[in-house]
């Protein structure tokens, strides 16, 4: 039983991740900055925070994260404004991190994307250039940090089912059920393997827990 902060709790993902960690007895807050969907994260079995993390510093994140074992950053400012993109994905990612240590929580766990890399390759130009940036700065500077972490990196999102089984030895990407990472982040808070482990995965043939199991 572990007591589990998510950033970005009324994302789809999360909304899925939390009935699964509450299912085997853990307790979790899920942090929204919209007031409004309080009611759809409650139905899930979480806790609503209602905050906004953009706004605050790492010393008012921490505030949130005191008396919890692990944290899940799920948000993202869902691109379109470059400015927010930076703010959210990057800065406030950042500050979750340093509150983390602050607040005496060390296990992190960032949800990525498959390509997340100092050298993406994306063109300056390219509309997602400030996503890649800003995912690669948060998830470099929590490698560097002295916290327990786990970067995710998922393939291509899809609203299919849940199968159970993805490939963490992919080195394309391909696609994977929301579903899926939803289960991939309950397994890997579970398995300590995990720990200081960059994982990237597409949906395959290999129940998950032996997956991350095996991941280098």
């Amino acid at each position: 039983m572990a007591r589990i902060v998510i950033f970005g709790g009324h994302g789809k993902i999360a909304l899925l991740a939390a009935p699964l960690l509450i299912a085997r007895g853990d307790t979790v807050t899920a942090v929204i900055r919209n007031p409004q969907h309080a009611t759809e994260v409650a139905a899930t079995g979480a806790i609503p925070h209602v905050a906004d993390v953009e706004q605050l510093d790492a010393h008012g994140i921490a505030e949130i994260l005191v008396g919890h074992d692990a944290v899940v950053w799920s948000a993202g400012a869902g691109g379109g404004d470059p400015r927010r993109t930076l703010a959210v994905d990057r800065d406030a990612a950042i500050r979750s991190m340093e509150a983390a240590q602050l607040a005496g929580v060390p296990r992190y766990v960032m949800v990525s994307y498959f390509r997340s890399s100092s050298e993406h390759g994306v063109p300056a130009e390219n509309s997602f250039f400030h996503y890649a940036e800003a995912k690669a700065a948060a998830d470099e500077h929590l490698r560097a940090s002295a916290l327990d972490w786990t970067v995710l990196g998922p393939s291509a999102l899809t609203l299919g089912e849940a199968t159970g089984r993805i490939d963490a030895r992919a080195t394309e990407s391909g696609d994977v059920s929301r579903a899926d990472v939803a289960a991939v982040i309950a397994a890997t808070l579970a398995d300590p393997s995990t720990v200081r482990k960059t994982i990237r995965f597409n949906s395959g043939q290999t129940p998950i827990a032996e997956a991350l199991g095996a991941a280098e």
